[in-house]
């Protein structure tokens, strides 16, 4: 890449001392294209350290995110104008490791000049290998600012001592934990919430069905962004379940590595256990699969239809489980919305025709219409819903709930907004 930049009068000029820059003081779009140029030179390298993980499908659209996310950065922080920090400190997550470190260490290195990365312990290795290969490709551009930190969360609270900015991936109460160890840092906390879509009485066709399959079975079911409940109207409910299950018995389930599969071994065992435990306690629901081996982790793609019942909120499953929920009225599902349990787990809402449930917005949840949460994902645009479960912003005692975006949230209005709370 040329070592150039323009003078006052906007001539081109070789610039000094190319090594000495860091990453914050050069420019974004040249920073964002060379990232985007090793993700496409090294593809292949980088699927088959991902599929260690994830399926293979689900590993190819995780590469075409980072990619499209990456070329998306400047404008992003043009947009955003975020101010400049000098550390950022990153738990970074299980899943979407690539991704994550997109949009959690390339792009923030654009306005900060150091970002300190925590990989999870789960994915320790592969975490590793990816940091290894985009550092090694990227450092001949100066000064690589992100810093590899695979140290127990202990340790690694005490580094962030440093930080002005810390992003948390993982639990909302291990978020709370790590909050209260960090009383000065501006905090963006990640959650999850369980996404649920609604099918109405008014449904003019059932692309909805394709919408559901993408969704909740992406990388086997183990992605935040996956519905866990699905609620259809009582009078379309017979022909979405037969439709539901023929799509679920032609879902093939092999390796990782195979792009074919649908449906691959879970990478966790603790959502594995949680699975089994679910299946255990709701046999008697469970219309399809169902099966459970713990030994390899392989979860069959499982149906469970339920009644009306207003006090089920189902757990995060993480895995290919498809929860069928009926009911009558609209109003019934706004009430399940607007409990004190869904208000705090309030992340996407997708409604498929039902003209009952108006807004953008329903108790916590973000309403999207006639599409998935996979469809309105944006790496350059906030994530989440209203929900404190869903992602919340915080500073000491100070906690705002909202959809998140590291750079948004370093813009001069959010920053007072939030001390204004």
């Amino acid at each position: 890449m040329p070592n150039l930049e323009l003078d006052a009068v906007g001539q081109e000029v070789r610039k000094p001392s190319e090594g000495s820059l860091s990453w914050a003081e050069r420019d974004i779009e040249q920073l964002t294209l060379a990232a985007m140029r090793v993700i496409l030179d090294r593809w292949d390298d980088l699927l088959d350290v991902l599929t260690g993980v994830a399926s293979h499908s689900a590993a190819v659209d995780e590469l075409r995110w980072s990619v499209s996310t990456l070329a998306g950065g400047p404008w992003e922080i043009e947009r955003r104008k975020p101010r400049r920090i000098s550390e950022l400190a990153v738990f970074l997550p299980s899943n979407n490791v690539l991704y994550s470190y997109v949009l959690f260490g390339l792009i923030p290195a654009g306005y900060a000049e150091r970002v300190v990365i925590r990989p999870s312990a789960r994915v320790r290795e592969i975490s590793t290998k990816i940091h290894d290969l985009l550092q090694a490709e990227l450092e001949p551009l100066g000064q690589f600012p992100i810093e590899f930190a695979p140290i127990s969360q202990r340790k690694f609270i005490r580094r962030c001592q440093d930080a002005d900015v810390v992003v948390f991936n993982g639990k909302p109460e291990n978020a709370v934990s790590v909050s209260e160890q960090l009383p000065r840092q501006l905090m963006l906390c990640f959650g999850s919430g369980p996404n649920p879509v609604v099918i109405g009485p008014r449904l003019d066709e059932f692309t909805v069905i394709d919408d559901i399959m993408r969704a909740r079975f992406y990388n086997s079911g183990q992605d935040c962004l996956a519905p866990d409940l699905i609620f259809v109207h009582e009078s379309v409910a017979d022909e979405v379940v037969e439709r539901l299950h023929k799509a679920v018995t032609e879902l093939r389930l092999g390796p990782t590595t195979d792009p074919t599969t649908d449906v691959a071994p879970l990478a966790y065992p603790d959502a594995i256990e949680g699975i089994q435990e679910f299946i255990e306690k709701h046999r008697e629901l469970i219309t399809a699969g169902g099966e459970v081996d713990l030994d390899t982790g392989f979860v069959q793609p499982t149906i469970v239809e339920m009644d009306w019942d207003e006090t089920f909120h189902p757990p995060e499953f993480f895995g290919p489980v498809l929860c069928v929920m009926k009911y009558r009225d609209a109003a019934d599902v706004s009430s399940w919305l607007h409990s004190p349990e869904e208000m705090r787990r309030g992340m996407y809402l997708c409604v498929y025709g039902e003209p009952g449930l108006t807004g953008d917005v329903v108790g916590t949840s973000i309403v999207l219409r006639e599409q998935s949460t996979f469809d309105f994902e944006n790496g350059n645009e906030p994530l989440g819903g209203f929900g404190v479960e869903s992602g919340h912003v915080r500073r000491g005692e100070n906690v705002v709930a909202r959809p998140l975006l590291l750079s948004a949230e370093l813009g001069h209005a959010k920053l007072s907004e939030l001390w204004s709370h």
